[in-house]
């Protein structure tokens, strides 16, 4: 078995390791052009030249959750594409969210601001029933967040492509519901895969369906909001902020408008970071099975895009 590694923006050291270590009788290696042939790959973002030249792949692993990168790309039609599930991801993504829901709706930046002014001085205490979540997106970590954000006693929304049952948040589904979603909604976190039908879903006319003084979270990917509409909307007051956390280009460029606006907060991409150690687990196990010929979980349907 030969198990080849394609990612140019990951320290492969952990990966290669992991690798070895569950696969003693494997040869595992780093792509470069021209390459013997694998059975398996691990990949981010790779180049169309790998997909062109290796054609005799069992079986295509993303370590990540999103999939967006590899769209573009022109994949074998009959090439199986399997995704991370969660791997230590969703409940990174839990804390991460929910730290920034509670900051907004605690005012925390503003008692910052208090103290670094020598002021000491409570603001008025908000009402959990005047800050609803909502939550697009509702796979595994959109899930997790949902849940971890209903223990906290806030009323959470969720909406999502099919149906989704979760305890403690009102279902919303298809774009039927997605106005009477953003109603609902003061708090939106988007955990959406990105696909042609969700590119800068998060515009201005989405945005103006928020309730007023409402506050976005972006963990998804960039390509959902349009930059443009986001900014009009928290100079116009209706958005009071945003934390983004992805972008379109990233790292985000030099002069970027979000770079100084002072009511956008902006993270490198960390909401959730890949763990080699959980990720090479979870794909050895689904190598294992694909060899026994049972069917494996996190299979990417192409043509939805996730």
């Amino acid at each position: 078995m030969r198990v080849t590694f394609c990612c140019e923006d990951t320290r492969p050291d952990a990966w290669l390791q992991g690798l070895r270590a569950a696969l003693p009788g494997a040869e595992v290696d780093i792509w470069s052009p021209g390459a013997p042939q694998a059975d398996y790959a691990l990949v981010w973002a790779p180049p169309q030249r790998f997909i062109d030249e290796q054609l005799g792949l069992k079986a295509l692993f993303n370590i990540g959750a999103g999939v967006d990168a590899l769209l573009p790309l022109r994949l074998p039609p009959d090439l199986r594409v399997y995704r991370l599930e969660d791997a230590g991801m969703a409940v990174q993504m839990a804390e991460y969210v929910c730290q920034a829901v509670i900051r907004f709706f605690r005012g925390l930046d503003g008692y910052e601001a208090d103290m670094a002014a020598g002021l000491w001085q409570h603001r008025p205490n908000p009402r959990r029933a005047d800050y609803p979540v909502g939550v697009m997106g509702l796979g595994r970590m959109g899930e997790r967040v949902a849940r971890a954000l209903a223990v906290f006693d806030f009323p959470v929304n969720g909406w999502s492509r099919t149906p989704h049952a979760i305890d403690g948040v009102r279902g919303f589904c298809g774009p039927q519901d997605f106005d009477a979603f953003l109603r609902a909604t003061r708090i939106l976190v988007n955990l959406l895969p990105l696909t042609p039908e969700t590119d800068s879903i998060i515009d201005a006319r989405s945005l103006a369906l928020l309730q007023p003084g409402a506050y976005v979270i972006n963990v998804g990917r960039g390509g959902h909001v349009a930059d443009e509409d986001l900014v009009a909307a928290i100079d116009g007051g209706h958005v009071s902020g945003a934390l983004l956390d992805v972008f379109r280009t990233e790292p985000l460029p030099d002069g970027h408008a979000f770079w100084r606006h002072p009511r956008i907060t902006l993270t490198p991409h960390t909401s959730a970071r890949t763990l080699a150690r959980d990720s090479v687990e979870q794909i050895v196990g689904k190598v294992a099975a694909l060899s026994r010929g049972e069917a494996v979980s996190g299979r990417v349907d192409l043509q939805r895009g996730y």
